[in-house]
C-alpha cells in the first residue's frame, strides 16, 4: 500500500470518508470485469456490446465513499417516511386528492423498488425525492461485481459477493411477496416488465438483466410496451401468455394514456398484480408529499409522533407548493430554491432557481410545481491524481417494506443526474466494513 492509500485508510477509520471522495483514485471500475459480468448476466457478448455502445456513461469510473452514520441516517429517514405513510390520517388526506385509480387497493402489494434519493454535503443529509419505480437496481448488482481495489484494506469497504448474491435473491423474493400480498396462493409463474417503447429506453439493458434474473428463478419474463397487452377473458395477456404480475416501469403513473388501457382495466378488475401501482405513486412520489413531510404544522395535525417529526424535519428540505399568490416572495428567494414539477421524474423540467429566466418562471407559475430548499449534492473527484475531474453525486437507497435493500450513488455534472458525463453514472457506495449492512429481504 502506498503512503497516499495509508493516509486515506486512516481517514476512513476516523469516520471522515468524505475526504476519500476528493483524494482517492486508486479504486476504479474494472472494465474487463464489467464486460465479463455483463456477458454472463445477459448471455451473449452481443448484448453486452450493445449495453456499452448505447450507454457509455452508465457506470462511474470510481466509487463514492459514505460514512456509516450517514447510511444509518438514511435508513432512519426511510423508516420515518414509511411510518407516516402507514397512518390512516395521512392516507385519507392524500388519497382524497388523488385520481380514482389511485384510491383502489387500500391493502395488498406495497410497491417494488422505491428509490429514496438523498443529497449529502458537509455532513448535511437531505431527502430530495422519492421515486416509486426507481431504476438501476440490477445494473448496480452487476456493477458491484466489476469494481475492484488496488489494496485489500480499501477493498474491504466494498460490498461482498455474498451481499450481491443476497440482493439479487431479495429482488426475486420481493416480487413473490407482492404476489402473496395480493392474495394469490398459486406460485408466481409470469412477469411482464412494462415500459413505453422499452427497447428505446436508456435503461433497456436493465430490463434484459431482470428478464434473465427472473428466468433463473423459474419465472417466465417478457419485456413489453403497454399497448402490446390485452385484457381478455378475465386475464391480462401478451399474445397467448397470461401475465400474472406486471413490473411497472411506466411514467404514466395513473395509467391514463390510451396505450395503458388494457393494463388499467386489468388493474381495476384485480386481474393482474401491478407493482408499483398508482396508489404508491400518490402516497410517496407526488412531489407535494415532500411539502407535507417537511411541514411541522401538518405533521403535528396528523398526529405524527414527535421523534418521527424530528427525523423528517431534519432531513426533508423545506418544500412548498408554488402558488401565484407567493410569486414575489418565491422569486426573491429563488437562488436558494429548486423548482420541480409535481408529477415530474428524472430531473425533467426541474430548475435551479439561480438559473431561471423570466419565461421559465412564468411556466412554473402556470404549471403544478413545488419549490424545495436546495441541499447541495456531494462532490466526488474522478479521473486521476494528476488530473482530477470535479463531479457531483447523489445517493439512492433502494427500499422495500420500510427497509433499505441496497445503496448506490449517481455521479454527474450539470444541474441533475443525466448519465451523459464521461466518468459518471451509477457508482457503488463504499463504507467501513463494520457499518450496518442493508436488509436485503425487506419482507
Amino acid at each position: 500500500m502506498n503512503n497516499q492509500s495509508s493516509s486515506q485508510l486512516h481517514c476512513a477509520s476516523s469516520g471522515a470518508l468524505e475526504l476519500l471522495n476528493q483524494e482517492c483514485f486508486c479504486i476504479s471500475l474494472d472494465r474487463a470485469a464489467l464486460t465479463a459480468s455483463l456477458n454472463r448476466e445477459l448471455g451473449t457478448p452481443e448484448l453486452s456490446a450493445m449495453v456499452q455502445e448505447r450507454c457509455p456513461y452508465l457506470f462511474a469510473s470510481q466509487p463514492v465513499f459514505v460514512a456509516a452514520q450517514q447510511i444509518q441516517r438514511m435508513a432512519d429517514v426511510v423508516r420515518a417516511v414509511e411510518s407516516v405513510v402507514a397512518m390512516p390520517a395521512y392516507r385519507e388526506l392524500v388519497l382524497a386528492q388523488a385520481p380514482t385509480v389511485a384510491q383502489l387497493a387500500p391493502t395488498g402489494p406495497l410497491g417494488a423498488f422505491f428509490g429514496y434519493d438523498f443529497h449529502l454535503t458537509d455532513g448535511r443529509l437531505g431527502l430530495i425525492e422519492i421515486n416509486t419505480n426507481a431504476g438501476g437496481a440490477m445494473l448496480n448488482a452487476v456493477m458491484a461485481r466489476a469494481h475492484r481495489a488496488c489494496c485489500a484494506d480499501l477493498g474491504a469497504m466494498a460490498p461482498t459477493l455474498a451481499q450481491i448474491e443476497d440482493f439479487e435473491k431479495a429482488m426475486v423474493d420481493m416480487f413473490r411477496h407482492e404476489w402473496q400480498l395480493a392474495g394469490r396462493i398459486t406460485p408466481l409463474k409470469t412477469i411482464a416488465i412494462v415500459d413505453s417503447s422499452p427497447q428505446d429506453q436508456y435503461l433497456y439493458p436493465e430490463f434484459l438483466l431482470f428478464q434473465q434474473l427472473f428466468e433463473r428463478y423459474g419465472i417466465r419474463a417478457i419485456i413489453a410496451d403497454p399497448s402490446e397487452l390485452e385484457w381478455r377473458d378475465g386475464a391480462l395477456r401478451h399474445g397467448s401468455l397470461v401475465v400474472d404480475l406486471v413490473y411497472n416501469r411506466l411514467t404514466d403513473f395513473y395509467l391514463a394514456q390510451p396505450d395503458s388501457a388494457a393494463l388499467r382495466e386489468a388493474y381495476l378488475h384485480e386481474g393482474v398484480v401491478l407493482t408499483p401501482h398508482p396508489q404508491a405513486h400518490a402516497l410517496y412520489a407526488d412531489k407535494r408529499r415532500l411539502a407535507l413531510l417537511s411541514d411541522a404544522v401538518q405533521l403535528e395535525s396528523l398526529g405524527v409522533p414527535r421523534d418521527i417529526q424530528k427525523v423528517l424535519l431534519e432531513h426533508v428540505p423545506h418544500t412548498e407548493i408554488v402558488q401565484s399568490a407567493d410569486e414575489r416572495r418565491l422569486w426573491g428567494a429563488r437562488r436558494s430554491l429548486f423548482f420541480k414539477p409535481v408529477a415530474g421524474f428524472g430531473g425533467r423540467a426541474a430548475y435551479r432557481g439561480d438559473k431561471l429566466t423570466k419565461g421559465v418562471w412564468q411556466d412554473i407559475l402556470a404549471g403544478d410545481y413545488v419549490a424545495q430548499a436546495i441541499v447541495k449534492p456531494g462532490e466526488r473527484s474522478t479521473g486521476e491524481v494528476s488530473l482530477p475531474v470535479p463531479m457531483k453525486f447523489d445517493l439512492r437507497a433502494y427500499a422495500y417494506n420500510a427497509k433499505v435493500q441496497w445503496l448506490s450513488a449517481r455521479v454527474y455534472q450539470g444541474q441533475t443526474t443525466n448519465f451523459r458525463t464521461s466518468g459518471g453514472g451509477f457508482a457503488p457506495v463504499y463504507t467501513t466494513p463494520d457499518s450496518p449492512a442493508p436488509n436485503n429481504s425487506g419482507v
